[in-house]
């Protein structure tokens, strides 16, 4: 049973720009990834949603989305009550996306430890990873300073993703949780084999945290970004908000949350090292057909689709 102090936040605003070509194929439109079926009979949000309530209850999951993708995510979201949407004008990056949604997550009361979830992963072992957020879950609640971010153990020298350089062990609930070193995003060939040697982690994106904490590295790493949101605040769940809201993002410009909050947040971040679990960005064909090719490989060897 999961705690009512426990929150999760769907990403699913992105365009999916660099796999649009794959995806217009199989979808016949520009529809981004997460709302495509790329790894069974549901699309990749589905599939989070689904994955996410192993942990959460849907009554505690708000999903974020962009305004203009609505005639996608409508069908797919049919059931789900407006005050668990939270829907931006724009894209403008990851850094306006979870700080909205976490604001939306303040004003419907929510209080405690939020996981948020990007739409668009495979991962090899729903429950085994289930079982991961869990921990970090309980690792937050023992220490509500720290900041989680799930780190995969690679299986490659990928230069696509962004990388965890881990410090020293933390004391907490969950064993294998480290202290952040510095992030390497998107590394040359020869440093991403370095990385690789030295037992540096992929990072996954997906965080928990407490909600007050991960506000608090924002007003830290990104006052300007925070301080544009105040006029927001004071009308969320009322009939100003759509108009508020998009008087803002007009003039907002894209910022990244990797780049731009964890990068100048290193103090208070921490990772949680998964083991044995297959996991991939689906961002590039190539991996799209790597996390094909493995499915089909578990599949005939258990005879079930884990994880899509």
């Amino acid at each position: 049973m999961d705690s009512h102090s426990r929150w999760a936040l769907i990403l699913a605003g992105g365009d999916g720009t660099r796999l649009r070509p794959l995806t217009r194929q199989l979808a016949g439109d520009d529809r981004p990834k997460q709302f495509c079926r790329l790894l069974g009979s549901e699309t990749l949000l589905e599939q989070t949603l689904r994955r996410s309530a192993r942990v959460i209850a849907p009554a505690r999951t708000l999903t974020v989305v962009v305004d203009e993708h609505e005639r996608f995510y409508g069908p797919l979201l049919a059931g789900v009550p407006s005050h668990r949407l939270v829907i931006q004008p724009d894209n403008r990056g990851t850094a306006p996306a979870i700080l909205y949604g976490l604001l939306r997550l303040s004003a419907v009361g929510a209080a405690g430890s939020v996981a948020m979830f990007p739409s668009d992963h495979y991962i090899s072992d729903d429950e085994a990873f289930a079982g991961f957020v869990r921990r970090a879950f309980e690792a937050v609640e023992a220490r509500p300073d720290l900041v989680i971010l799930l780190g995969v153990a690679p299986d490659s020298a990928e230069v696509g993703y962004g990388w965890i350089e881990l410090g020293e062990g933390i004391s907490s609930p969950a064993t294998d949780l480290y202290r952040v070193r510095r992030f390497w995003e998107k590394p040359s060939a020869a440093l991403a084999q370095m990385l690789l040697t030295r037992g540096c982690l992929w990072n996954s994106f997906v965080i928990v945290a407490n909600i007050a904490a991960l506000l608090a590295l924002f007003k830290s790493a990104v006052p300007h970004l925070f301080d544009y949101f105040v006029p927001v605040r004071s009308r969320l769940t009322t009939s100003r908000e759509a108009e508020t809201l998009g008087a803002l993002y007009a003039r907002l410009e894209s910022t990244d949350f990797s780049r731009e909050v964890l990068a100048r947040s290193p103090a208070n971040l921490a990772v949680l090292h998964l083991n044995d679990i297959g996991w991939s960005d689906l961002g590039e064909p190539r991996r799209v057909m790597a996390a094909l090719a493995r499915i089909e490989a578990q599949c005939g060897v258990t005879g079930v689709q884990e994880g899509a």
